[in-house]
Parts: C-alpha cells; sequence; structure tokens
C-alpha cells in the first residue's frame, strides 16, 4: 500500500469513529433527556403528582419495547443491506419522532412517540460498534470503544444544556443535532468485511440463525444476559431517586434529572477506563468482570447511605455511572463473538434486548417492593441480575484480538461446521 493509500485509509478509520462516537452522543442525549424532563413534561401536559412515578415507567416501558423491536429491525437492516444505510434510515426516523415529541399533549401520545424514537435510536450504537470492529484492526478495536464513550460524554452534557430550555425546546433540540448528524455521515464509507460477503452466496441478517443453533443460541443469550446489571442502575436506582431519597432519608429531595446526568458522564468516564484496561490487559472478559465488581459495591454505598445529600448523590451517582462504563466493551464482546453475516444484527440487538430487560426489571423490583421494600428488593433484583451476569460471562470465549473475517453458516447446511472463513 502507497503512503498516500495508507493516509487515506487512515483517514477514514478515523472518520469511521468519529460516526460511531456521535451515535453514542445522540443515544446518550435522548435517554438522558427523557429522564431529566419526567417530572416536568408530565406535570406540564396534565398528569396528577401521584400519578408522575406510574405514568414515566409506562412512557419508558413503551421506549424500551421501541428499542427492542428497532433493534432487530435495524439490526437485519444492517447484514443485509449494509452498515450505512442504518446509520442514515435509524438516525432520519429519530430525528423526525423527537421533533414530533415536542408537540405532545397528552400520556398516550407522548408514550406512542417515545416508542417510535426508541426504534429509531435502536440502530445507533449497534451498527457504529459493528463498523468500528470490522474496520480498527484487531489489536486496537479497544481503542475505538474508548473514543466512542469519551464523546458519548459530550452528549450527555448536551442534553442537560437543551433542558434549560424547556422540556418541549429539548426535544426539538434533540431532532436538530440528528439531522445535523445526518448531514455530517455523507460520505462516510461501507466496511469492507461487509463488502466481501455482500454478493456471496451466504444467509444475511437471518435473525432466525441465532435461534437455530443451540449454542449460537447460547452465545447470544449470555451476550445479553452480561450487560443487564447496568439498567437496573440506570431505571431503577438513580430514575427513582426522588422516592429513594425519602426512604433514605434524604435531607433534601434528590435530583433524578442531576442524578441521570451525572450517571452518564460517570458511564463515559467509565468507558474510556474500560477500553484503556481491555488493551493494557488484552482480555475483554477481565474487564467487565471489574466493573461488574465496582457497579456492585457502588449500588451498595447508595443504598446504605443513610441521611444522603445532594453532593453526595451526585459523587455516587458518577461512581455507579464509572462501574456501569463497560456498555461500549459489552457491545463490542457481542460484535465479535458473531460472524460478519450476523454482526450487526447480534450488535444492534444485544443493547436494545438489556435496555428492553428495563421492563422485567421495574416489573421485579415492583414485585418485591411489595413484600421488602425499596431498599431490599433492590438488593434482591442486584444479586438476581449480577449472578446471572457473571455467570453468562464465564461461558464466553475471550475476543481480544479475534480475527472477525468470517461468516455463520446455517446449522442444516453444516451440522458440525459453525463458522467458515470468508
Amino acid at each position: 500500500m502507497t503512503d498516500q493509500a495508507s493516509a487515506k485509509a487512515k483517514r477514514n478509520v478515523i472518520m469511521l469513529v468519529i460516526v460511531a462516537s456521535l451515535g453514542y452522543f445522540v443515544d446518550i442525549y435522548d435517554l438522558l433527556v427523557f429522564s431529566i424532563v419526567r417530572k416536568a413534561s408530565l406535570l406540564d401536559i396534565g398528569v396528577s403528582p401521584d400519578k408522575v412515578l406510574p405514568e414515566g415507567i409506562y412512557v419508558i416501558n413503551l421506549q424500551m419495547a421501541g428499542l427492542l423491536i428497532g433493534g432487530i429491525l435495524w439490526g437485519v437492516i444492517g447484514d443485509k443491506l449494509g452498515r450505512i444505510k442504518v446509520l442514515f434510515g435509524s438516525i432520519l426516523l429519530y430525528s423526525i419522532a423527537n421533533f414530533a415529541n415536542g408537540f405532545a399533549h397528552d400520556v398516550n401520545t407522548y408514550a406512542v412517540i417515545r416508542f417510535i424514537a426508541g426504534i429509531g435510536l435502536a440502530g445507533e450504537l449497534g451498527a457504529g460498534i459493528t463498523l468500528v470492529t470490522e474496520t480498527m484492526s484487531k489489536e486496537r478495536r479497544g481503542y475505538g470503544a474508548m473514543i466512542v464513550s469519551a464523546i458519548g460524554l459530550l452528549g450527555a452534557s448536551a442534553a442537560v444544556f437543551a433542558a434549560q430550555f424547556g422540556w418541549r425546546n429539548a426535544y426539538f433540540i434533540g431532532a436538530g443535532l440528528g439531522i445535523i448528524l445526518l448531514l455530517l455521515r455523507l460520505g462516510t464509507f461501507e466496511s469492507g468485511m461487509f463488502k466481501n460477503i455482500e454478493q456471496a452466496n451466504v444467509s444475511k441478517g437471518n435473525f432466525f440463525m441465532l435461534f437455530t443453533n443451540l449454542k449460537r443460541f447460547k452465545k447470544y443469550l449470555f451476550c445479553i444476559l452480561i450487560g443487564a446489571p447496568s439498567w437496573l442502575v440506570t431505571g431503577v436506582l438513580v430514575n427513582l431517586a426522588p422516592e429513594f431519597g425519602t426512604v433514605l432519608g434524604a435531607k433534601e429531595p434528590l435530583d433524578a434529572g442531576h442524578g441521570v446526568m451525572y450517571l452518564y458522564i460517570g458511564i463515559a468516564i467509565g468507558g474510556i477506563f474500560a477500553g484503556l484496561f481491555s488493551q493494557v490487559t488484552k482480555s475483554r472478559k477481565l474487564t467487565m468482570l471489574v466493573f461488574q465488581v465496582l457497579l456492585v459495591i457502588a449500588e451498595i454505598v447508595y443504598l446504605s447511605s443513610t441521611g444522603i445529600t445532594n453532593r453526595q448523590f451526585i459523587y455516587i451517582c458518577i461512581f455507579m455511572g464509572f462501574g456501569a462504563g463497560f456498555w461500549p466493551i459489552f457491545i463490542t464482546i457481542a460484535a465479535e463473538q458473531f460472524g460478519t453475516n450476523i454482526r450487526s444484527t447480534v450488535a444492534t440487538t444485544v443493547p436494545n434486548f438489556v435496555r428492553a430487560l428495563l421492563i422485567p426489571i421495574n416489573f421485579g423490583f415492583i414485585f418485591f417492593k411489595g413484600s421488602y421494600g425499596m431498599i431490599n428488593s433492590t438488593y434482591i433484583m442486584i444479586a438476581i441480575l449480577n449472578v446471572v451476569a457473571m455467570i453468562s460471562l464465564s461461558q464466553l470465549k475471550e475476543t481480544f484480538g479475534k480475527d472477525l473475517n468470517y461468516v455463520e453458516v446455517k446449522e442444516e447446511d453444516n451440522p458440525v461446521l459453525e463458522i467458515k472463513p470468508i
């Protein structure tokens, strides 16, 4: 390769990493904005104060359901038509939905639009991480995840800034950011690995391939379960901060909006360190284990903080976020476990299935809360989710430095060989 070609290739890689990073930026912005404006927006559209909690859970559950459906939709499109098409289509749908969200005047309309926005948002991070893993060298992919996390931090800051202009304007700003991101993506190029199989006679984007082979299905399920603990923190511990503050005897009301902001700042910082840690140790699995343990410690600190102040709450949110900073590494692990022909499907569905787990997590939390109270029910959920996550992690193979240039084959085509080189 000539020096000029080499320089062009490096520029292309940098551009793709930026594209993926900005997708994570929008991802964090959207999830953070709803948590920040949840109470104010619901009160403004006529929800009574005693209904803010259940109606807020209803809206977030529909948004998570949208992410679940969108994850499957965009994942399949990414493997059948290309990763770039997902990056354009998903951000366009997300932007339109967010613009419409600014005009919502009742809970059902609000929830339905969040559902559509969830579908749109679902394709962003998975497609971006797929591009990064397929484009960067196998020894440096962890650095890509680190950069994605660093730029994601700016999404948290942007959400807090936008919310100061009112909840409707925050959604309008989110729509505008999506359109700007769409324009910035003009000129990006497709994954070379996808191009290699684009015309090949191989099943692409076949979601059901993940269920027709027991070994493949278990691997897919384990990839989902290792990320489950992170959404207990976001969806319960921080989102319900005012209620937890009351139980803990907080000296002043805890602000969920600021809590989520600092949580995501912690996640972004943790993601940077997780990326570096995985490169230094050359192990994705060890990185996941270390950060999961840190997350459990942070959760225990939070739940035992009797008389908690807002300042203490902010520090604890950053700590919990740091522990949950394994998010980009966790998606990278999922992408590295599977062949090119279903990699986008996996990398896009896995994080959104994890987000959708917030629905059963909420149900489980409410179920145990009736008998054991908020604190003890949360401890029960922490124990269940982390035990399952760590068992699942132990069943996955280490993927650091793994060659990703291969495809999955159907079990009926070859009942012995699961993958074959491209």
